[in-house]
This record gives structure tokens, sequence and C-alpha cells, in this order.
């Protein structure tokens, strides 16, 4: 397979007229209108088989509740497919310019959460696929699913072309702004409240109240939240609520008998996470002590694949926090984009997350470990529901889906010039809006594809082929 992008340490790095004749050079290479033709290529691998092909490396007993979700809507069916587009896009027009990518950059993988200053950001929250890629692999995935989004909550062709023009104008003015910045200013830039307040004035009063309540409710999520949602206290001492197959503790995990044995390993576990930390925050965490874990499931297209989290105590049982460990495993973007240059990936993911995000958990770590089964896996860790919101697409107006679309072109924009030339982008991209009006003709097209893709989920299903568990 043909490697499309360049793996080594480092990023090329052009800028000036270099950078500027790259990126127009590439218009000739590649015309911005091609990429709003979408047609699925020759032989084109089946969706569901794609699914299945993730399968092997998943809990068997999970995986029903995997396709259960994505079953739900064409909306759902989206957010779990991130490798059957990967698959697709591998065969669509690409500039041959370099980002960090993040591989599954579809609208619920962007929110609000807070900084270490505890200050309330809007970034990309989803990092389980980043990789070196083309810039349009990312935007593709973003325009598409606000089309995709805006068919659910029933918006029109016309409303759902506005929201995703809107989105890709929002990436291409942006990259233009991040062209002419210095780039530590680049990496300084961020999506805070103060920047925010420039769309408030595009959007009704009801609208900035409801986003005022998910400011709200992001900040009420941290651990003291998650204690009191997953945990329960036995003579002061707190334990890990028994919700199966969501919540499983450890006491059901492994049995009773096996419990201090669990801790332990638990507490070397978290020792060499402490290493990929930065020294103060050995320190913080050396004050804890691992009381308690659980298996917990969540999101869409990650569930089956191992997740934990652990129930940290300090000098007592009011001090205490909750760490999430997630299983990282090979990018969906590997396959066509080239494998990753970190032996671990877990690794792979805090490394691009660090490079995208604007500020990122200062308790984000990784590790690779034996677990008790004897297999060696990669994990990545961080706080459990530290400040985090997203937005709620049900009950969404046009004009606050536009909105929100152009906040996220914003930010994907500011990720992408953290780590690629900005400046090569920015001129390919141009001051029109031929690019734009591409990204609008795909993602319908586009959604066209992945609502066919949600009907053969929903075949297998009724013929027997997977077996899809509902209502989780």
């Amino acid at each position: 397979m043909t490697k499309l992008v360049d793996d080594r340490p480092g990023w090329p790095m052009f800028g000036g007229e270099a950078g500027a004749d790259a990126g127009r050079a590439a218009r000739n290479r590649v015309p911005r209108e091609t990429h709003g033709d979408w047609r699925p290529k020759k032989g084109r691998r089946d969706p569901v088989d794609l699914l299945e092909s993730q399968a092997a490396l998943r809990l068997p007993d999970l995986l029903p509740i995997r396709y259960g979700r994505m079953l739900s809507s064409p909306l759902a069916f989206y957010r779990g497919a991130a490798l059957v587009m990967a698959n697709d896009l591998a065969g669509s027009p690409a500039t041959g310019l370099t980002v960090q990518a993040c591989g599954d950059a579809h609208l619920s993988n962007f929110g609000l959460f807070g900084t270490p200053e505890r200050a309330i950001v809007f970034d990309i929250n989803d990092f389980d696929e980043t990789l070196p890629g083309p810039w349009e692999w990312d935007l593709k995935r973003l325009t598409a699913s606000f089309a995709i989004a805006g068919r659910y909550v029933g918006f029109d062709v016309k409303q759902r072309n506005e929201i995703v023009t809107a989105c890709a104008r929002s990436y291409r003015l942006a990259m233009r702004q991040f062209a002419a910045m210095k780039a530590i200013d680049v990496w300084y830039a961020r999506l805070d409240s103060t920047v925010m307040q420039q769309w408030r004035s595009q959007v009704t009063n009801s609208q900035v109240k409801k986003v005022q309540r998910i400011v709200a409710k992001a900040r009420s999520r941290d651990s003291t939240r998650a204690l009191s949602k997953l945990a329960t206290s036995e003579g002061g001492n707190h334990r890990f609520l028994s919700q199966p197959p969501l919540l499983v503790p450890l006491s059901e995990l492994f049995g009773a008998d096996d419990r201090s044995r669990v801790l332990a390993w638990s507490e070397e576990l978290l020792g060499e996470y402490a290493e990929s930390l930065r020294p103060e925050m050995r320190h913080l965490l050396g004050n804890y002590r691992v009381v308690d874990m659980a298996r917990k499931v969540v999101g869409v297209g990650s569930v089956g694949t191992r997740g934990f989290i652990y129930l940290l105590q300090g000098r007592d049982a009011a001090d205490t926090l909750i760490l999430q460990a997630k299983e990282a495993t090979a990018s969906v973007l590997e396959e066509f984009a080239g494998a990753s240059r970190f032996p671990r990936h877990g690794e792979r993911v805090v490394v691009g997350q660090r490079s995208m995000q604007a500020a990122s958990d200062m308790l984000l770590g990784w590790i690779r470990t034996t677990g008790l089964d004897g297999v060696e896996r990669d994990f990545y860790l961080r706080q459990l529901w530290d400040w985090k919101g997203s937005a709620d697409v049900e009950g969404a107006l046009p004009s606050g889906m536009q909105v929100y679309g152009e906040m996220c072109g914003w930010t994907l924009a500011r990720a992408h010039a953290r780590t690629g030339d900005a400046v090569a982008i920015s001129a390919y991209l141009g001051s029109g809006d031929v690019f734009d009006r591409a990204m609008s003709r795909f993602a319908e097209s586009y959604a066209d594809q992945n609502e066919m893709d949600h009907q053969s989920l929903a075949e297998a299903v009724r013929e027997g082929r997977i077996e899809a568990r509902t209502g989780l």
C-alpha cells in the first residue's frame, strides 16, 4: 500500500512564499471542485465486513451493544463507522499536505472541557484515531457529520447546505488567519468564552441560555459528581456501583477473592502510567491510592475495546479522584496513511491530543501493560468527567447548528495549523468559496452513502449475521 504521508518525527513546514507556492501548485494537481465528487469506488469493501474486522480485538460480550447503538440512527451509525469512512477517503482526492489528523472529527467529538487553569474552552475531545494524514480527511468527516445530523433533526437540503458551507468557510477563513500568525501565536490560540462571544449575535436568546446551561453542566462534571453517580459509600469506603453491562465493578469482573491481587496490580499499573506524566504530576498522583476499579462502557465507536475506571483516594474519603483508562489500538487511518511512528498506541493518542488541543488534561498519560490474562495492551489515561460538556443535536435550530459548525471549523483549522503548513493549506483553499461549495456537495452525497451503510447493518442484524442489543 502506498504511504500517503511522512511519518518521520517533526513536520514539513514551508511557510512564506514556499508554502504559498506549494498550495497553489496543489490546485493544479487536485482542483478544489473535485473534492465535491463522491462515488463509491469499484469493489468497495462491505461496511459490515469492515466493522466486523474490528471485532477480533474487542470484548465479544460488548459487541452487540456497539451494533445496537449504531443501529439506532444513521447519525449513530456514522459515529461508529470511522473505519468505513477512512476506507472511502483513501480513494478520494488529496493534496499531499499533511497535518496531525484527528481521524474521527465528527461533530459529536467536539465540545467543552476545563483547562488546568479552570477555564472553559471549546475543542476537539476524542483522539483515539489520531495520526498524521491528509487534512482533507478530517474536514470531510466533519462536514458530512453536519449533513447527516441535519437530516436526523429534519432540516431541509437548503438548510443543511448552508450549515455545511458555513463550517467549511469557517475552516478556510481561520486557516488564512493562522497562516498570517507567528507559529507560537497559533499554539496560544484557543476558543474560550471571549472568542465565543463573536458568534453570540447570530443566535437567539433561548439558544444562548441553552449554551449557558451546557457550560454550567460541564462545570459540575468533575470527580465529585462522578463519584455521586457511579459509586456508593459503605462504612466510609467508596465502591463502584454494579450496573452491568455498562458498569461492572472489580468484584464481579474478577471475583471477590481476587480483590487484593487486582488492586495491587492496579497500583503497579498506575505507577508505570505516572512515568508518562510531568514530574509535578507524578508528585500529585503520589498522594492517592487505588481503592476500587470497574469496567465502564462509553461512546459508540469504542464500545468493545477495554475501558476501566479507577477510584483513587487521598488523605481521607472526601479526597477522591477518578481516572479513566481506555484501550488504544491501531488508528483506523493506519491501513491507508501508514503506521504510527510511536511503538505504543497510547503514546500515539496522547501526543496527538497534546499536538491538536489548545490545553489538555494535566493527568493525560499512557501505558503499555500486561493484563491479568497475560496479554500486553496499550492504554491512555485521563481524568473522568473533567468539566466536559457536549452539544445536544436533538432540538437544534438551523441557526444554532450553523454557529456550532463554524466553531468546529475554526477549531479544526487551529488544530491543523499547529502541525501542518497553514500557509500552503490556505493558499490551496484560496479566497473564494469554490472549496466550501465542494464540501457541501460531498457532505450530501456521503450522507446518502451513510444511510445505505446503516441499512446494510440493519439487514445484517435481521439476517442474524450479527447480534445487536438495543436500549443500552
